[in-house]
């Protein structure tokens, strides 16, 4: 923890100013609908998990739903669970695991490089954009970073100089179950990234004593542990598990483009340099070869081949190299702190442009406003985006003053702030544009026109935060995408054709449905009864006369 020395807080100070910040980071969960896709679609599988008392078998939407392990369920059902439906609940599994990675960074860079460096490495990690981002928003990739964290970190502390056998074998068996729960988070790539990144890192150093000190026995043990018992139950349970999430959700979707997410090589790099600001343009000094550092190695090794990794894959979402930045953020600990004063001052210039430009951006807004996007969401947002940029502009003026008076630790934590304060007005603002994927005000709109025995369809299209809203599973129709295991395991739970719809429709004394357009069109064509009471640019939502 920081010790009183120049520039640096208290103790007190210390805590006081983390408290706050904790108190921020969770607060800004609460304020946001879901929207589609990862959110409802992990806060439905929580839910489900919660109201059936089946903590094993995972369903969306009343629907078997195999395509990740159940760690990031099971935290969402606690959640909602203690602290009721709600955004915040379903959120905070992520806030909370953003946290964790931010805190594991802070630690690790202290122990490793003394208190200044723990302090820096803390500010870093807690306002880099796509860490910021990624723990406000609900999807797995929060979580599976947290585990990789603590495995990342676990291997430093149990290598660092000076540590105890005793501190050398907790931490190296504290890598163990970080990889356990990273496979608990999203699977065997909680294995795969750590191995390989030791693997490359003892052939780059040509040293392999680190292999002798893994601590195999009781580490190992460990692991299965956590992993086995619930891999077991879930097989045990359903046959089919183990063929559809260790080949179909592994191999299959990073070898191919069977779930149609595929990008350029280059589709990361964007997401790199904004998802690091305000830190993007310090960077290239990152990329100098240590080998004699056994640290900063494994740091750089584990950046690049992350990286390069999901870059090869035929599936790519932005949010799959979010385990790169908090190894970003203990290389950058060390390398801000000897870097000038003039240097520093450069590389600030390049995030204030950046808002700068944003912010100049603004009036052009008129031309982002069109069928499908109203007017009141691009003014919403953009109000947002000019208080955010507002906010960094001045936090980057006063840092600019401070380091000319050398306050180097003092301007980092204004930067830090300010880009932390900048980029949570702008999530919060994007709640109106959010309502355009959202189920929210379609749940309000039908909880005034049916009851709990009133079934609710979805029509050609599926809205994931609706059943979250409405507090229960929609009938599919004629829908598949990720739906299509559990319909083919459970056909009586769905209806597969329109012309059942309709059949069903017709028999019904009442009903709600929610579909797009074309279908609608579709459906009046062919005289179906219906009374429309939600419509947005994007969907719509009947019910029987």
């Amino acid at each position: 923890m920081p010790e009183r020395t120049a520039d640096l807080p208290s103790r007190g100070g210390f805590y006081a100013l983390l408290a706050v910040f904790t108190v921020v980071w969770l607060a800004t969960l609460a304020g946001r609908s879901l929207i589609s896709a990862d959110e409802g679609r992990y806060a439905t599988i929580s839910l489900g998990m919660l109201q059936s008392g089946d903590w094993i078998t995972p369903r969306l939407n009343g629907l078997l739903y195999f395509e990740k392990p159940a760690l990031q369920y099971w935290g969402g059902a606690l959640s909602l669970w203690l602290f009721g439906i709600n955004e915040f609940a379903a959120r905070l599994y992520s806030g909370i695991a953003g946290l964790a990675t931010v805190f594991l960074v802070g630690h690790t860079a202290a122990r490793l490089w003394g208190p200044r460096a723990g302090l820096h490495a803390l500010l870093i990690a807690g306002a880099t954009t796509w860490i910021v981002v990624n723990s406000h928003f609900l999807s797995l990739d929060a979580g599976l970073t947290a585990t990789l964290t603590l495995v990342l970190c676990a291997v430093l502390l149990a290598e660092r100089p000076g540590a105890s056998e005793v501190e050398q074998r907790r931490w190296m068996v504290a890598a163990w179950v970080g990889m356990g729960l990273a496979v608990l988070s999203k699977g065997l790539v909680g294995i795969l990234i750590p191995g390989a990144v030791l693997i490359l890192h003892s052939l780059w150093r040509f040293e392999f004593s680190l292999w002798r000190r893994l601590r195999w026995w009781p580490g190992l043990a460990l692991m299965l542990l956590v992993t086995v018992p619930w891999f077991a139950l879930v097989s045990a349970r359903n046959p089919d598990y183990a063929w559809f999430f260790f080949i179909h959700e592994h191999f299959q979707r990073y070898l191919t483009n069977v779930h149609h997410r595929e990008g350029a090589w280059w589709y990361f790099v964007p997401y790199l340099l904004l998802g690091l600001l305000p830190w993007t343009s310090a960077l290239p000094w990152l990329l100098r070869p240590r080998r004699a550092d056994f640290a900063a190695g494994l740091l750089l090794v584990w950046s690049v081949f992350i990286f390069v990794f999901f870059s090869d894959s035929d599936s790519k979402l932005p949010s799959y190299i979010l385990p790169i930045f908090p190894a970003l953020a203990l290389l950058l600990a060390r390398e801000i702190d000897r870097a000038s004063v003039r240097a520093l001052r450069l590389h600030l210039l390049v995030p204030a442009l950046l808002w700068a430009a944003a912010l100049l951006a603004l009036t052009q807004t008129e031309r982002f406003v069109g069928p499908g996007v109203p007017r009141p969401a691009v003014e919403a947002l953009a109000r947002g985006i000019g208080s955010g940029a507002v906010l960094f502009l001045a936090g980057a003026a006063l840092a600019w003053h401070l380091l000319g008076r050398q306050r180097r630790s003092t301007a980092l934590a204004v930067v830090a702030a300010a880009h932390l304060g900048a980029t949570l007005i702008v999530l919060e603002s994007h709640d109106t544009y959010g309502q355009l994927k959202s189920g929210d005000a379609i749940a309000r709109v039908l909880a005034t026109r049916i009851d709990a025995t009133t079934p609710v369809y979805s029509v050609r299209s599926y809205e994931q935060t609706l059943p979250f809203y409405l507090r229960r599973p929609i009938i599919l129709v004629d829908y598949r995408d990720e739906f299509a295991f559990g319909e083919q395991h459970e056909p009586d739970r769905w209806i597969p054709t329109l012309d059942a719809f309709i059949a069903r429709w017709q028999s019904e004394p009442h009903a709600a449905a929610y579909m797009t357009q074309p279908t609608f069109d579709e459906l009046r064509r062919r005289g179906l009864p219906m009374q429309v009471v939600y419509q947005d640019p994007r969907r719509l939502v009947v019910v029987k006369p």
